[in-house]
């Protein structure tokens, strides 16, 4: 058997693809590595993210009522002034306490709590809980007749219903 010498042109075609096909392989490689490298640096963005809202979620949980609390402040210190007067005068001890009720409605006002006093108004069961049921007399039926409490809301969510009594239907 009789062995050709191999062919110099051959050899080069032959080198030429390899390196071809082995620069396309290192770049397959590196776009690779590229890809694993980003989506690492992804899942870490991710897991910082998910660390940073469990944080905030926490913090507002535990000072979200701080500005709250803050506001009620000088009504705390009006009481506290009003219980170290001596009175002696009941009606100025109640327009005191009327003055301190007033700071606070304005307060919790100032905070999105709002009132429900339906007196005189329809009876509605998403806002009132109604106690009881009297005759409707000369008024129409369904009409709040007394408010026994009243309800509120914060910001359009019912906190509390208003306690009322109903004109029967």
């Amino acid at each position: 058997m009789q062995t050709t010498p191999p062919d110099p042109a051959l050899e080069s075609v032959e080198e030429a693809v390899l390196s071809a096909e082995e620069r396309a392989a290192a770049e397959e490689i590196d776009g690779l590595l590229r890809a694993r490298e980003e989506s690492l640096r992804l899942l870490a963005e991710m897991d910082n993210l998910r660390k940073r809202s469990a944080r905030d979620v926490e913090a507002a949980r535990k000072f979200g009522t701080e500005r709250l609390l803050g506001d009620l402040l000088p009504i705390a210190d009006s009481l506290e002034r009003g219980l170290e007067t001596p009175h002696d005068d009941w009606a100025k001890l109640r327009e005191g306490m009327q003055l301190t009720l007033a700071m606070l409605e304005k307060t919790l006002s100032a905070h999105g709590l709002r009132t429900i006093d339906p007196e005189g108004q329809p009876f509605d069961p998403a806002l009132h809980q109604a106690m009881s049921i009297v005759p409707a007399g000369s008024s129409a039926g369904g009409i709040v007749a007394q408010v026994f409490q009243k309800g509120y809301s914060l910001n359009d969510r019912l906190v509390r219903p208003a306690l009322v009594v109903v004109t029967e239907a």
